[in-house]
């Protein structure tokens, strides 16, 4: 066996395999020689294991214990539907595929619900076995709480694992540090690359892949959503004081508005840090939105602290306070959201409230949405789940028509070795094979050698256990069903009688697993996510197109703030279609949001420089959407024809440009907005010039971050350099959370 150095994820192995062996150790021992109930023995013997190795269940010590108590009415159902099924191998096969299905797609509620997936399965995959015998049924179900109740206990009080920071309080630590910028740049002192490169680095631990599975809320709940959309609005908040802390010292002026406003953002965002944290009530961000609207309303006035002869002086200011303004929106985001995930807001007040649409249904009803908004063969959620369903029925239809005497192995092989992607299934069912191999010989040494001696076997079984469960999550499928092959004979030994072809019929079976499991990775999505990904960025693309022209014709027709899908000058068929496009491309991007994590998971085969970057693309959309929520609110009043062709022009011409990128041509697109003109800016009335800006600036981000997206891979040295966090003015790196 190599030599592993001790590491974190060693040691959290280590101390998780002694609690799953105490647990099952303590349940099969006591059942069999004490208790003289064999099948009580298995389920409490398979329990732990379940819950306990094969889940990956996120989360501390108390964390774990309570979803493993919330998956227990589950456990027990699927454990009783088994019995019952297991009555025909037709019936059996008919409730796998259903129930195969059905568990699978579970895992869209979230991290912890996908984390007992796999547990909850070989529930229902060890009891819909024959013999059938539903009257074992009660013993089935007293090893399965025994199970249950020993392993709570360790999870509870031995080496329980360290409780996981909550993301509310990485939230919280971010909106601090906004909260001290802020300030800093309203007493004058904004030049401050220092403080810049931490605001980003602050910005970069609010990703959710920073972030451990069990603290990211990727729930389908209000509670999730809502600090989901804070997280990300906060990063908003960071990067755009970033960007002000860069500016040069000839660009950061005093400027009495924006000082006002600045002090507005800091208390805002201490505010709401400290509802985070528990320590004083959510505020309602009534109070930032007044201050909001009163800096809009005064925005387009000169500074009055006196600007100097230079000609581009009231441009930079109505700039740098659009980029401040981006800063406020974003904060009043945050505090909104937070007063949506645990202040029990159930409105948007006066914030579109197409951005907060999870405020109001019912938890019954987002759970739903999220469910059906996966409901198509474009979710990679409702790929495995088929994928799932398929190798477990094939598995049980083998086991049955061969009338295998073991074929619980050849499920439980599926289940483990299974992956996304049928190279990663290749790799995986051709270890287990040689680990399953070398297990068995020894394992066949063990039982020709032992004989009939029980003893042995009991020895043997503790060591094995712990060994097993230590060793086979980090050293791979080899070393794991190498060892589990030992561990497994150990058990079956101690049940009945055996002889060396117990070895040889694990091997079998699990050959014939791992040749079902590598058939359905051939058949069913062959390429995971790495395909889906590419199709799910481009339908999204698509559709921000016509999401761009519609708010920017929103932003030029309006004669006063009102909602995302235009002003109340727009005519119906224009709202309509706004609105469309705008719940159109929120599904999308949550679908294309799911590929992209899966596909980080799998690997890409690409090379590291090469290819569209997918992460900067859902970042361009996301920017995409969080635009058309905000800019039609800050414009007061139709702008001139010339401006109205201007801005209709440009993003006509971005809107192509999406348009182009969805089809990844090997160079990329150029997008090249048509720049604001001299005679625009000098013609647009006061009160409508800084609309243009904001128009002009989000046009010109947004074409910036479309142009990168063909540059490099999603590992490349482009995205490690940029660290996600090195925008243009007024960009976005939000990672929506607003899907349906």
């Amino acid at each position: 066996m190599p030599k592993w150095p001790l590491s974190p994820g060693r040691a959290r192995a280590a101390r998780q395999s002694a609690r799953v062996t105490v647990a099952t150790a303590a349940g099969f021992y006591s059942a069999l020689y004490v208790l003289d109930q064999p099948v009580v023995a298995v389920y409490a013997l398979f329990t732990p294991i379940a819950l306990g190795v094969l889940s990956p269940i996120p989360g501390g010590g108390r964390d774990r214990a309570r979803t493993i108590l919330f998956a227990l009415p589950a456990a027990v159902a699927l454990t009783a539907l088994g019995t019952a099924l297991a009555v025909t191998t037709a019936s059996a096969v008919a409730g796998m595929l259903v129930i195969g299905f059905a568990i699978s797609f579970v895992s869209a509620y979230g991290p912890a619900a996908a984390g007992v997936v796999p547990g909850l399965l070989l529930f229902y995959v060890l009891a819909c076995f024959p013999p059938y015998e539903p009257d074992t049924l009660p013993q089935r179900l007293c090893g399965l709480l025994a199970g249950v109740a020993l392993l709570v206990l360790c999870e509870l009080l031995l080496l329980p694992a360290p409780s996981v920071q909550p993301y509310r309080a990485r939230i919280a630590d971010a909106l601090d540090l906004a909260a001290g910028s802020a300030l800093t740049f309203a007493r004058g002192h904004r030049h401050a690359p220092e403080r810049a490169r931490r605001l980003r680095e602050e910005g970069l631990g609010l990703r959710l892949s920073q972030a451990p599975p069990a603290s990211r809320p990727t729930g389908a709940g209000r509670t999730d959503r809502g600090l989901a959309q804070a997280g990300s609005a906060t990063r908003r908040v960071l990067n755009q004081l970033a960007r002000m802390a860069e500016r040069p010292d000839s660009a950061t002026a005093a400027d009495p508005p924006s000082e006002e406003l600045l002090r507005g953002v800091a208390e805002g965002c201490a505010a709401t840090a400290g509802a985070l944290r528990g320590a004083r009530a959510v505020p309602a961000p009534e109070s930032l939105e007044e201050m909001v609207a009163d800096f809009v309303a005064v925005r387009g006035q000169p500074s009055g602290t006196g600007l100097g002869a230079d000609a581009k002086a009231p441009q930079r200011l109505l700039e740098f306070r659009s980029g401040l303004l981006v800063a406020a929106d974003s904060a009043l985001t945050a505090q909104a959201a937070v007063a949506v995930a645990i202040g029990g807001r159930r409105d948007s007040a006066g914030l579109p409230p197409e951005q907060f649409w999870y405020a109001r249904p019912s938890t019954t009803r987002l759970l739903v949405l999220r469910l059906t908004g996966n409901l198509t063969l474009r979710s990679v959620l409702f790929q495995n789940a088929v994928r799932t369903a398929l190798g477990l029925g094939a598995a049980r239809a083998v086991a049955g028509a061969l009338d295998l005497s073991h074929g619980f192995w050849v499920l439980l092989a599926v289940l483990t070795l299974g992956r996304t992607t049928a190279g990663a299934t290749w790799s995986t069912v051709r270890s287990a094979a040689v680990g399953t191999l070398v297990g068995a010989l020894v394992a066949g040494v063990l039982i020709y050698e032992a004989g009939g001696h029980v003893e042995v076997y009991a020895a043997v079984l503790v060591p094995a256990m712990f060994v097993a469960f230590a060793v086979g999550p980090i050293a791979g499928p080899a070393w794991a069903q190498g060892l589990f092959t030992l561990v497994v004979s150990a058990v079956f030994s101690q049940l009945a009688t055996a002889d060396w072809r117990l070895a040889e019929t694990r091997l079998l079976d699990v050959l014939a697993g791992c040749t079902i499991g590598l058939l359905c990775g051939v058949l069913a999505w062959p390429a995971g996510a790495h395909a889906e990904v590419r199709r799910g960025v481009a339908d999204v693309l698509r559709c921000a197109g016509p999401l761009v022209q519609d708010t920017v014709s929103a932003v030029v027709h309006a004669s006063g703030a009102s909602g995302p899908s235009g002003a109340s000058g727009d005519s119906p068929p224009r709202r309509r279609a706004a609105e469309e496009a705008l719940r159109l491309t929120r599904h999308r991007l949550r679908i294309a949001e799911g590929a992209y994590a899966q596909y980080r998971t799998e690997g890409s085969r690409e090379a590291a420089d090469s290819g569209p970057d997918w992460h900067l693309a859902l970042n361009c959309v996301s920017h995409a959407v969080v635009g058309s929520h905000w800019l039609p609110r800050l414009a007061y009043g139709p702008a001139p024809p010339d401006a109205v062709r201007w801005a209709n022009e440009s993003a006509g011409r971005l809107a192509a440009a999406m348009d182009s990128a969805a089809a990844f041509p090997p160079d990329g697109v150029r997008a090249a907005p048509v720049p604001l003109p001299h005679e625009v800016v000098s013609a647009a009335p006061a009160a409508v010039l800084p609309e243009l800006v904001d128009v002009d600036t989000w046009l010109r981000t947004l074409a910036a971050e479309l142009t990168a997206i063909g540059g490099r891979g999603p590992d490349g040295p482009s995205s490690a350099a940029r660290g996600d966090g090195s925008r243009p003015a007024g960009g976005s790196d939000a990672t929506a959370g607003e899907g349906g």
